[in-house]
């Protein structure tokens, strides 16, 4: 078992190289991963019961110890990189797939991989995963809400069958997870040592399965996509952090913030866009890209906030809360 902890361990450190590497496998040989779109939702799935089987009241504890901070790193998810996303598209007059696609990854709550990177850059884990789990519980009404407002002025959205699918393959597969764990919590606790595993798995297989279908428009329009996507994400990380000091939270809060705003659930941007846009295979593009490059740059700014001494209690005043 412990030769087995650290090779799970070494495959979450590992994460970005495992998407690099079966993403350039994918542009090669399209044909090995394209069959992996029709179960995308089920990937997600997995990973959403998953999360389930590893939430616990102490995560919600959380809210209620730090509610101001909780309150700002939700809402600043839910704003800021919808916000960003929209104003991208504006700035570049992106395309409609490439538009619509932006924005969907833009409003979709943060993702698991947060917490890990948060835990990394010595950060506010417990902060992290509280924010993680209230903006994934809302994410059925703010995800199509937002997105409605926002980009159904390039393309016809149907904001209820939206919140079906959210509904399917995030807060269902989340409510089963936390129905296992208080049913059979031994079985659970040996399931939640592999969980990590299978969540790297089943990301890598969504990207594959995106690029791999989607290797003409890559080619096309891959390096435009890529650029805003790095610009989506390093403003999301930037602006995230910014607000924290704004609101005068802890060093550490900041930078969970920071890093739970600018990684999203990008596996979620997926499985929507495979199932309500499906007809326009660039609109998933922006979502599979921004989980490879969020994989590189969230282990990237971890390693550089973990480098660095902790900021003075003076220029970081302690949350009142």
């Amino acid at each position: 078992m412990a030769a087995f902890l650290r090779f799970n361990r070494w495959v979450q450190q590992t994460f970005a190289l495992w998407v690099v590497l079966f993403s350039g496998i994918a542009l090669w040989q399209p044909e090995a991963f394209v069959w992996l779109k029709a179960y995308i939702p089920w990937m997600l799935g997995i990973i959403m019961f998953g999360m389930g089987m590893t939430m616990t009241v102490a995560d919600f504890k959380g809210v209620m110890q730090s509610p101001k901070a909780v309150l700002i790193g939700v809402a600043a998810q839910f704003m800021v990189m919808p916000g960003l996303a929209y104003a991208l598209c504006k700035i570049f007059a992106l395309p409609p797939q490439i538009a619509v696609g932006v924005i969907l990854v833009g409003c979709c709550p943060g993702g698991t991989a947060s917490n890990v990177i948060t835990y990394m850059a010595k950060g506010n884990t417990a902060l992290s995963v509280a924010c993680t789990s209230v903006s994934t519980l809302i994410a059925p009404l703010l995800t199509p809400a937002v997105f409605y407002l926002l980009a159904s002025q390039w393309i016809e959205i149907n904001a209820l069958s939206m919140l079906a699918s959210i509904l399917q393959v995030v807060l269902f597969p989340i409510a089963l997870g936390l129905i296992a764990r208080s049913l059979f919590r031994r079985q659970v606790e040996a399931y939640v040592q592999v969980m990590p595993l299978i969540s790297v798995a089943a990301i890598v297989a969504i990207v594959a399965a995106i690029i791999g279908g989607s290797k003409g428009q890559i080619l096309q329009s891959g390096l435009l996509i890529l650029g805003i996507v790095m610009l989506h994400n390093g403003l999301g990380y930037l602006l995230g952090f910014w607000a924290s000091r704004l609101f005068r939270l802890p060093y550490a809060d900041c930078k969970a913030v920071a890093i739970e705003v600018g990684m999203q659930n990008s596996g979620l941007g997926v499985a929507l866009a495979a199932a309500h846009f499906a007809a326009s295979p660039l609109t998933a593009l922006p979502s599979a890209i921004f989980s490879l490059w969020h994989n590189i740059s969230g282990p990237a700014l971890a390693s550089y906030w973990a480098g660095r001494a902790e900021a003075p209690a003076a220029a970081a005043p302690e949350n009142a809360d």
